[in-house]
């Protein structure tokens, strides 16, 4: 197995390898050792970059929403949703990937985490950020559906106009 360095690091590599092989074929389908083998590296450099396969696009997503989220401009919850949708256009190849492939629970617990109910929540707290949070995935996930079609902005519009 070839193990030199081309300018990536081995779980860049593994990350990009898995993603390629993601685009033919369903995750179950996929095996470590194709995985290995198609990023060049052993099945060890794998497991010491990542436990097992459905880490790799968990530790993407997390590589991603946490530059957005560096980024994240203060202001409404409009300009964080169409913050949000940017975000998400700007990296639909990944995302629409998951979401063809029936990985979009990925995101789902992503938005879950960032805006769903907290321990310290009171029940009418946790309520109302459960709705929110999974409301927002189903919107992302019409969206989606729809072939990201409209513009992040109209998205935004129709959500915060709630039609």
């Amino acid at each position: 197995m070839d193990n030199t360095d081309d300018g990536l690091r081995a779980g860049d590599r593994i990350t990009a390898a898995f993603l390629k092989l993601l685009e033919d074929k369903p995750l179950e389908e996929i095996s470590v050792s194709e995985i290995a083998a198609a990023a060049g590296v052993s099945r060890v450099s794998f497991y010491r970059s990542f436990e097992r396969k459905e880490d790799i696009p968990r530790a993407r997503m997390d590589a991603l929403i946490g530059r957005w989220r560096a980024g994240l401009p203060d202001g409404s919850d409009g300009e964080t949703l169409s913050s949000l949708l940017e975000h998400l256009r700007a990296n639909s190849e990944f995302y629409m990937l998951l979401s063809r492939r029936g990985l979009s629970y990925l995101l789902r617990d992503v938005l879950v985490g960032l805006f769903g109910p907290k321990r310290d929540s009171s029940a009418s707290g946790a309520y109302t950020a459960a709705f929110i949070a999974f409301g927002l995935y189903g919107l992302i996930e019409e969206w989606f559906a729809r072939g990201m079609a409209e513009s992040p902005e109209e998205i935004a519009e129709l959500f915060s106009a709630g039609r």
